[in-house]
């Protein structure tokens, strides 16, 4: 029976280990071949789906997508993704991995598992750096600078393969045997292959089980034995032969080498902006970035720190699940750029007041977060997390921590594939075949499509624009002296956030001001700024005149919508009719350095037809049409609040 665990938790796979090879004490099954796993896995799944000969007609731009039915140890994700190395076309492709695991391994586990292959090491050693937390539901994972996706699932089968957007070139039904596990077998689940399968999708299975043959020849699948590997006799194969429906062929298919890929420009070089164009540069497509700016990060994004931070909701509902999300991609996004922009000193939630200490409570009496994502710290342990003498513990968040955005935003444009123009304002925008954006410069800019990333002015490039919920909130931070304040080792959040000192200053902040739309830094902001530190943290700095005097800082206008979620979406006309080839990203508040990669992520996944990273119910939630006034608004038990 099940143990009851507690959201966002999945239970973890429990082993034992037989000379060496896993097995799982819940079915009673191995996850690999006591006589060679990794050979097993190149016969039945990569040579029975011909992957290396078609990783190689894989268009420019392109993609080829695996789907397995059981992640297990990850094995034949390493295998296939070996295989695209040695295989792979001379020019920009992508490989995605979609797969599903109910109880999935814990790192340890996994690690001594892949240790068998010493051939993976570097693939192992990816795999296990952006392994993520046991948590239910979706993980992107980035590999090879963007040329291998692996999109797993944490959770039952079926329910993956009902929420995830994705068609398959290629399957390896994997998992433990039928009799071990038929809940993996069921009718309902060769339905949803079917689903997720276009004329010419392949499938092998080292299963040769007469009803399993039978399913999936039943779900339109032309199905053969043939022998299998090692001791086991038979193995089963099998291709959709059914007449072409469209939009829903394999998407490897979908172009040849001569085509040439849909152009994108991007209005607005923030962090959306940027973290897009990087994104679909990788993936092969050409895309122009302008921003009114003289470089990119200047606006929302120009701040010299920001926290990557979320506020997690004391229910795990869709748009805690969506924050989470966020939080552990953009860990792992920012990973390469350590030290260079990205600086992961942790980050403590500080339960500063009665009011926060009450909210953590709840939040921990309802949730069960693995501890490398967050858990409880005491005073004493506060205070040697962050090297400052707080009076109360909190949440820490392990691998969080503050970014330089200005910094990332320009190694991000420089792609061969992004073309960049700076000090352009465009005014409006064209639909005449191509998008055509024009300047106030008379300058103009076309492309197959245009996403509009513009953060508060966003709507003034919008059909009826007016028509559309968002708020610009101005946010002042203040920088301090190093010397004229305690700074902590680790960022620290509550009432106002406080980074660690960088280039000999502090930064705090940020006032939340919704009725001001003053662009200058003033005196009063500084003292909200400093007086609501000095009892978040007493003593840390003194916010008397003197200290007024020697401050500095910077005001940005993050743009929200009423609902405070953001939107990542395709855009309607007046009349809800959608406009072809008009994206809108943008909304993300005072949290986008969190948000924002996988958003970019989700949005170039749909910009290029690729399997999309998010489940169809937290896509809903970004939705523009929400934002439509006299549209359906989120529902009140639905909607969240911005700190």
């Amino acid at each position: 029976m099940t143990a009851t665990v507690l959201p966002p938790s999945i239970e973890a796979a429990e082993l034992s280990w037989q000379d060496g090879v896993p097995e799982s004490a819940r079915f009673g099954d191995i996850y690999f071949s006591r006589d060679n796993g990794l050979a097993e896995s190149r016969y039945v799944f990569l040579d029975h789906n011909r992957l290396p000969e078609r990783f190689r007609q894989v268009a420019p731009g392109g993609h080829f997508v695996i789907a397995e039915s059981g992640f297990g140890t990850g094995l034949n994700f390493l295998a296939a993704w070996q295989a695209w190395r040695e295989h792979q076309p001379d020019h920009p492709a992508t490989l995605h991995f979609v797969s599903v695991e109910r109880f999935p391994l814990r790192r340890d586990d996994l690690s001594q598992a892949l240790s068998h292959w010493p051939e993976l090491a570097p693939y192992a050693e990816a795999l296990l750096s952006r392994y993520p937390p046991l948590t239910r539901g979706v993980h992107r994972l980035v590999f090879d600078g963007g040329r291998v996706r692996l999109t797993l699932y944490f959770g039952d089968i079926v329910e993956a393969w009902q929420a995830l957007a994705f068609t398959a070139d290629a399957w390896f039904l994997d998992g433990f045997a039928p009799a071990s596990n038929p809940g993996m077998w069921l009718d309902e689940t060769m339905a949803q292959i079917k689903a997720h399968s276009g004329p010419g999708t392949t499938l092998a299975t080292f299963t040769s089980v007469g009803r399993v043959r039978r399913a999936l020849a039943n779900a339109g699948f032309d199905m053969r034995k043939t022998r299998g590997f090692g001791r086991k006799r038979e193995m089963l194969t099998g291709t959709l032969d059914t007449p072409a429906i469209p939009g829903n062929a394999p998407a490897s298919t979908d172009a040849g080498a001569d085509t040439p890929k849909p152009s994108t420009l991007i209005v607005g070089a923030g962090i959306a902006g940027c973290l897009l164009a990087h994104n679909l540069a990788q993936r092969g497509f050409p895309v122009t970035l302008v921003d009114s700016a003289a470089h990119p990060g200047a606006g929302a994004s120009g701040n010299r720190q920001g926290a990557t931070y979320v506020k997690l909701g004391v229910e795990f509902n869709d748009q805690t699940e969506l924050a989470l999300t966020a939080l552990t991609f953009s860990h792992r996004f920012y990973q390469p750029y350590r030290d260079q922009g990205w600086y992961p000193t942790g980050l403590l939630q500080l339960a500063w007041n009665a009011k926060e200490q009450e909210r953590q409570h709840k939040f921990l009496e309802r949730n069960d977060y693995p501890e490398e994502v967050l858990f409880l710290v005491d005073p004493e342990q506060a205070r040697a997390l962050t090297g400052l003498q707080v009076r109360t513990g909190g949440l820490w968040f392990p691998g969080s921590g503050w970014l330089e955005p200005a910094r990332l935003c320009a190694t991000l444009c420089q792609h061969p594939l992004i073309d960049s123009a700076f000090g352009v304002q465009v005014d409006r925008l064209t639909n005449q075949g191509p998008w055509r954006a024009v300047a106030s410069d008379g300058r103009s800019f076309t492309a197959d499509r245009v996403v509009i990333c513009g953060g508060h002015r966003s709507p003034a490039l919008l059909p009826d624009g007016d028509g559309y919920r968002f708020k610009a909130i101005r946010g002042q931070v203040t920088h301090l002296e190093e010397a004229k304040v305690q700074a902590p080792d680790a960022v620290i959040c509550g009432a106002r956030y406080l980074n660690p000192a960088h280039g000999g200053q502090a930064l705090t902040g940020a006032t939340f001001d919704l009725r001001d739309d003053n662009p200058t830094p003033t005196r009063a902001s500084h003292e909200q700024n400093l007086t609501e530190l000095d009892a978040m943290v007493p003593g840390v700095v003194t916010p008397n005149a003197e200290t007024l005097d020697r401050c500095d800082g910077r005001v940005a206008f993050r743009c929200t919508t009423h609902d405070y979620l953001p939107v990542t979406d395709g855009v309607d006309d007046a009349d809800g009719a959608p406009v072809s080839g008009l994206y809108l990203m943008t909304g993300l508040g005072s949290k986008g350095l969190s948000y924002a990669p996988v958003l970019a992520e989700f949005l170039a996944d749909r910009l290029t037809g690729q399997p999309g990273c998010l489940p169809g119910r937290l896509v809903r939630r970004l939705a523009s049409a929400r934002l439509r006034a006299g549209r359906p608004a989120t529902s009140k038990s639905e909607k969240t609040t911005e700190t």
